[in-house]
């Protein structure tokens, strides 16, 4: 496992992380697409991987602002 870290973050910041990250998601998504119309397997299960990634610390981060 990964070592963890605490940072304190206000709700604000967590929400420009969120975007970010969301921004970032939409990027990896797309070229996901490219490259699956491309016939570029590989690439299409990297960009595929990256995105579920930033889905769950997204999702995560989300939670925080809900509490």
């Amino acid at each position: 496992m990964a070592d963890t870290h605490s940072v304190k973050l206000t709700e604000d910041e967590i929400g420009i992380l969120v975007d970010a990250l969301e921004a970032d998601m939409d990027g990896y998504v797309e070229a996901a697409k490219e490259a699956r119309g491309n016939n570029r397997r590989e690439d299409v299960e990297t960009f595929t991987e990256a995105a579920q990634r930033i889905l769950k610390l997204k999702t995560r981060l989300e939670e925080l602002i809900e509490e």
